[in-house]
C-alpha cells in the first residue's frame, strides 16, 4: 500500500509538514445526524456519515449504497475518487469496480470495519466542531461555515477542504496505539492520529484554505512556518485550549497579548510573527 508522510506531527515537525501543504490547498447508513438534538440544542455543525454508505459498499457490495452515493452525494464521491483515492476520474465506467477492487486490500479491510467500530458515535466531536465554528463565526464573519462528512481513505490524506466543504478521513484517526500505524508511520507521527486531534486539524486546513500565504513559492522557509503558526494560534483561540505548542506558537500569543486590537484577520495576512513582533 502506497502512503504519504503523515500531515499532522507534534511541534516543528507539524509546522514543517504543515507549509508544504499550503502551496497545494487551492456512512452502513447515510444520513445527516443532527447531533445534539437530545439535549435542546440542535448543532449548527451536522457530520454526513459518508464513511457509513462506504462501508455498506465495500465490504458487502450493495448496490444501494453505491446508488445513493453517486446521487445523493456525487460532490463527496467525486472527492472520494478523484482527490483522496487518486483512482481516476468519476465518469470513468469501471471506476466503481475500480473503488471496490481497490479496497479489498486486506489492510484496508480490516481499516473499514475498524472505523466504524471505534466511530460508531461521533457526537464528541460533533459538540467540539460546533462550538469552534461558532466562535470561527463571531471572528471571520464572512466564512462560510463549512458542510462536514466522514469518509475513509487509503491512509494517505487526514483532511480533504473543498468548496465550503471538509471531508474527514476517518482512517488517520484510530489512535496512536492502533497496530497498523507502526508500519507506516513514526512514533511522533502517531501521536497526533488520534480522535482528540479531528477538530483540530478540520479548523488548521480550513483556515489555510481561507487565509493562504501571498507567494507561497517565493516565500523563505521561515516565513511559512510563522504562517502556519499563525494559523495553529488561531486554532487553539477557537479550541480554547492549547492543541498546538510551539515556540512559534507562543510568539503569535505573544503578540496577541501586546496587541490588543489587532484581529484574528489582521494577524494572519501579516507576513509574519517573530518574537511577539509582525513583521511586515
Amino acid at each position: 500500500m502506497h502512503t504519504q508522510k503523515d500531515l499532522n506531527v507534534v511541534g516543528r515537525i507539524y509546522i514543517i509538514i504543515l507549509s508544504f501543504i499550503m502551496a497545494a490547498m487551492t456512512s452502513c447508513e447515510f444520513k445527516l445526524m443532527h447531533y445534539g438534538e437530545e439535549d435542546g440544542h440542535r448543532r449548527t455543525v451536522e457530520i454526513k456519515r459518508y464513511d457509513r454508505l462506504q462501508c455498506r459498499y465495500l465490504t458487502t457490495g450493495d448496490f444501494s449504497a453505491l446508488q445513493q452515493m453517486n446521487t445523493e452525494y456525487a460532490v463527496e464521491t467525486r472527492m472520494l475518487i478523484e482527490d483522496v483515492l487518486r483512482l481516476g476520474v468519476v465518469n470513468d465506467p469501471a471506476i466503481n469496480s475500480k473503488m471496490l477492487k481497490y479496497y479489498q486490500d486486506s489492510t484496508l479491510q480490516t481499516i473499514v470495519m475498524d472505523v466504524e467500530a471505534r466511530y460508531a458515535d461521533m457526537s464528541d466531536v460533533a459538540e467540539e466542531l460546533d462550538g469552534a465554528f461558532l466562535r470561527m463565526k463571531k471572528h471571520f464573519p464572512r466564512l462560510p461555515i463549512p458542510e462536514i462528512y466522514t469518509q475513509i481513505g487509503a491512509l494517505d490524506q487526514s483532511i480533504v477542504v473543498g468548496d465550503d466543504a471538509i471531508g474527514i478521513c476517518l482512517d488517520k484517526y484510530l489512535g496512536e496505539d492502533y497496530p497498523l500505524y507502526a508500519k507506516y508511520y513514526t512514533k511522533e507521527q502517531r501521536k497526533v492520529m488520534k480522535r482528540e486531534m479531528i477538530a483540530a486539524d478540520c479548523l488548521v486546513f480550513y483556515i489555510i484554505s481561507a487565509f493562504p500565504l501571498d507567494g507561497y513559492d517565493l516565500r523563505s522557509k521561515p516565513v511559512r512556518d510563522r504562517h502556519a503558526a499563525k494559523v495553529m494560534w488561531v486554532v487553539n483561540s477557537l479550541l480554547g485550549k492549547k492543541v498546538f505548542d510551539t515556540p512559534l506558537v507562543d510568539d503569535v500569543e505573544a503578540y496577541a497579548k501586546h496587541h490588543p486590537g489587532a484581529t484574528y484577520t489582521d494577524i494572519l495576512r501579516a507576513d509574519n510573527v517573530k518574537s511577539g513582533r509582525i513583521h511586515e
